[in-house]
């Protein structure tokens, strides 16, 4: 991978200044250990696994957690822990949900688990998980406004979120492992259970034509699987966006077992995954039923970020999570990351211009693409566009969505790439279509203009801001002090033409006596 960096001891990191924080997550389906490299706003995991215990399986029905889901689980959470050791996890939370609060068992797991941890578990009331898992969703979408839904094996949080605030809460034993032990496995009384818990929740109907935010892993799994039919061109959870009439029609096929088998995708889905997949098939179509909300957004983020996330100064809250993960990135790849910090404001000249007003997330887009714009600079040269564009495709990219993410890739495919290639098989013919034409073209822009401001400045910080750009009618002229007149040249000129000829304009580059380095 071309952001991959060795460990030189097991306890190492990729900054060895950052202090990794842990957060295990003892679930009603599954236990999970997130690491993270250390305590930032758009945090790197490094390492993430998780085992399917089943801990919710017969809770419903028995009272208790079963042997055998228990055993899997305390053997989950000793590797959990000696993981966590070996990665120096400076803080380690230890949260438990809808299973262990509701087992009668349940405090006799804790204290098991709290002897393997070395840390108190938490136990989360149904509030604080919706609360918690709401905030998880609002790390990674700031802006998130509708009903959210975080599926568990053993419930179902509902959030109602308005321009960052929790307006309204509710939990309802509607997980899919709950259902399938409430009904005997018989999907078709699961129904009735549902739509009569879902009456009892009045504020439901707030979501109507707003979003509606889908999180939890059966959620994930759905989305995946609909990737999968659909040769969807980004193989990302995280802000995936579908119409509801979409979900409906996809979820009226998952909820049918039998036809799950033979869909497309099928095969990446775990068997115990598989198996409650169904149940969450029927419970978002009742839900999307219920609220008629304009569309589904797959979140990755949930109550494990939402524990993250508290861990957090307020300083670090703060931070926009699309600019603070690719400044990071710059940080640690970059040849320069103050160079890539001056592009923000060298680009912004460029945009200053009637047929260039950018909206404000544009410019925030464009922006973020300066600052990651040379992080493919090890790659083999003929394959930096095709790298660069898979790795900022899929990277963990968060505050971000899927056309904002596809700006992005093709800003840094263009850098590399320049102008031409743009029909060939380098560059994903899906990725191309899913772009906007308005899209399309600013990536295109960008990555010209980085290429020019790279010629000149060789990739290196204090010297492009020493240049000025500026229109004359129709052309585009770039003012460079004379000190660097050396730095002239062909390659330089061409490259720049090609910026100008993108937004319809001649260019001229003029070295200045009047223009002084610093």
């Amino acid at each position: 991978m071309l952001f991959t960096r060795r460990f030189n001891s097991a306890a190492r990191v990729i900054d060895a200044g950052m202090q990794p924080v842990g957060v295990i997550d003892i679930g009603s389906n599954s236990v999970r250990l997130v690491v993270y490299e250390g305590p930032l706003r758009a945090p790197t995991p490094v390492f993430n696994e998780k085992e399917l215990c089943g801990l919710g399986r017969h809770v419903a029905t028995s009272g208790c957690l079963g042997e055998d889901a228990v055993h899997c689980a305390l053997t989950a959470l000793q590797r959990f822990r000696s993981i966590a050791d070996v990665l120096n996890v400076s803080v380690l939370k230890v949260i438990a949900t809808a299973a262990v609060r509701d087992a009668d068992d349940g405090g006799k797991f804790i204290t098991e688990a709290e002897r393997i941890c070395r840390v108190p578990v938490q136990v989360l009331t149904g509030e604080e998980e919706a609360r918690i898992s709401a905030q998880g969703l609002m790390m990674g979408i700031p802006d998130a406004d509708g009903i959210a839904a975080d599926l568990g094996g053993g419930s179902v949080e509902l959030v109602d979120i308005k321009q960052g605030q929790i307006i309204d809460t509710a939990t309802l034993p509607l997980g899919g492992l709950r259902l399938i032990d409430m009904t005997g496995g018989r999907i078709e009384k699961a129904t009735e259970i549902i739509d009569k818990a879902l009456s009892e929740i009045p504020w439901l109907k707030n979501g109507r034509r707003r979003c509606f935010y889908a999180v939890g892993g059966t959620w994930r799994a759905f989305a995946k699987m609909y990737m999968a039919g659909s040769d969807y061109p980004l193989n990302v959870m995280h802000e995936f966006e579908l119409p509801q009439d979409k979900v409906l029609t996809f979820a009226e096929k998952l909820r049918k077992p039998k036809r799950l088998m033979t869909m497309p995708g099928n095969s990446e889905i775990s068997r115990p995954r598989k198996e409650v997949l169904p149940y969450g098939a029927l419970l978002m179509e009742r839900l999307l039923l219920k609220i008629e909300p304009r569309s589904v957004l797959f979140s990755v983020f949930g109550v494990r970020e939402g524990i993250f996330y508290s861990l957090l100064d307020e300083a670090e809250q703060a931070k926009d999570p699309l600019l603070s993960y690719c400044k990071r990135l710059a940080d640690l790849y970059a040849r320069s990351s103050e160079h890539a910090e001056e592009l923000c404001v060298w680009t912004d000249q460029l945009f200053n211009h009637p047929e260039l007003q950018e909206t404000d997330e544009e410019r925030r887009l464009r922006h973020a693409a300066c600052l990651i714009s040379d992080i493919g600079w090890r790659a083999h040269p003929d394959y930096r566009g095709e790298q660069s564009l898979d790795a900022v495709a899929h990277s963990a990219l968060s505050g971000i969505d899927h056309p904002g993410r596809i700006f992005l890739a093709l800003s840094i495919y263009f850098r590399h790439a320049g102008r031409g290639e743009l029909e060939g098989e380098k560059l994903s013919v899906r990725l191309r279509k899913a772009a906007s034409k308005r899209s399309l073209r600013r990536a295109r822009i960008v990555g010209a203009a980085v290429r020019s401001a790279h010629m000149l400045s060789i990739g290196m910080a204090g010297k492009i801001l020493d240049t000025q750009l500026s229109y004359q009618g129709d052309t585009l002229t770039w003012r460079i002090p004379k000190a660097y007149a050396n730095l002239d040249g062909a390659r330089l000129r061409r490259r720049f033409a090609t910026l100008a000829s993108l937004i319809d304009c001649s260019g001229e580059i003029q070295f200045s006596d009047e223009l002084k380095t610093k």
